[in-house]
């Protein structure tokens, strides 16, 4: 049986790190997750037991102290996967445990394969232009982080959770003073989307036209890597392997050509509309209705539409 450990840092209904397990081990496992109570499951889960974090005793920005933490929970119990999500706290406790365990790391995974008993983690290198496929070799525990959102397990099985808090640990004198906390305006996150308005550079000098068919949709608006490099949209719409990995219901693509970096981007979408003046781009190959045309053009008529049915 492989022990799996799993660092819980997203919404308690994200099980994308479960899914992962899912395509990396083929036998069956004991699932166990750490995390603070905000992030884990509350009763009955998929994970066998649950530890929660006092966070009394360490706050979540205390790097150096959940570090010593989650250690001391492999060497008690010797884990043979460590797997983190890759939020921004994710990927600054990740490579810390990794040093702290004297193990190699994989960061922002992005696909899993199972060959013959080897795991084998792809990832995004050179800013998203390549895909480097990493093979597990070795002893120690296999760590990583994994894109949130990513992968879903096949069948949830609903289990007996054993919750327990932990309260033994004696964390050292904190390095870092809290000076100021300061609440970020709260955003929506395109993965939490069921419909997704994506533009790329076909709607380059138009953007803003997104907008008003979002509203109309009850979407969000996403974009590709060209018009978030142009310095037009924030990066945190954006799609694709540099961006983020998104699953909506519907996805309509609006004068995007679909680069490999951007389709990395795609995962498990029922129905993409692709928009594009020419209907040979790689987006198309893997659209449900493709759209030949202007996409802004397109983007008007449809609002127009949608007006006169509302």
């Amino acid at each position: 049986m492989k022990k799996i450990l799993i660092y819980c840092d997203t919404k308690p209904e994200d099980l994308s790190l479960v899914g992962a397990v899912e395509l990396m081990v083929d036998e069956e496992v004991s699932l166990t997750a750490i995390g603070y109570k905000e992030h884990c499951p509350s009763g009955n889960s998929v994970y066998d037991e649950i530890l929660l974090i006092d966070d009394q005793k360490i706050m979540a920005y205390d790097t150096m102290n959940l570090c010593d933490l989650i250690t001391e929970v492999h060497q008690k119990n010797n884990y043979d996967i460590i797997l983190f999500p890759s939020t921004q706290l994710g990927r600054i406790l990740a490579p810390r445990v990794a040093i702290a365990l004297h193990v190699g790391l994989v960061a922002d995974v992005t696909d899993l394969h199972l060959n013959h008993g080897i795991i084998e983690m792809i990832r995004p290198a050179y800013s998203g232009k390549l895909l480097a496929h990493i093979e597990a070799l070795g002893t120690g525990p296999l760590m990583m982080s994994v894109r949130p959102g990513v992968f879903q397990p096949k069948a949830v099985q609903l289990k007996s959770t054993n919750i327990r808090e932990l309260h033994g640990y004696q964390p050292k004198p904190s390095q870092i003073i809290l000076l100021q906390t300061r609440l970020k305006p709260s955003t929506e996150d395109i993965r939490d989307s069921k419909i997704l308005i994506s533009g790329g550079g076909g709607v380059l000098e138009h953007f803003d036209h997104l907008e008003e068919l979002a509203t109309l949709l009850n979407a969000q608006v996403s974009a590709s890597r060209r018009v978030v490099d142009s310095g037009l949209v924030s990066r945190r719409i954006q799609v694709g392997q540099s961006g983020k990995t998104v699953s909506p219901k519907l996805y309509i693509a609006l004068g995007i050509s679909g680069s490999v970096q951007h389709i990395e981007g795609l995962k498990n979408v029922e129905t993409i509309i692709a928009v594009n003046t020419n209907k040979n781009a790689p987006i198309c190959s893997l659209a449900t209705l493709v759209v030949e045309g202007d996409a802004v053009d397109f983007i008007d008529k449809l609002s127009t539409k949608i007006k006169k049915i509302v």
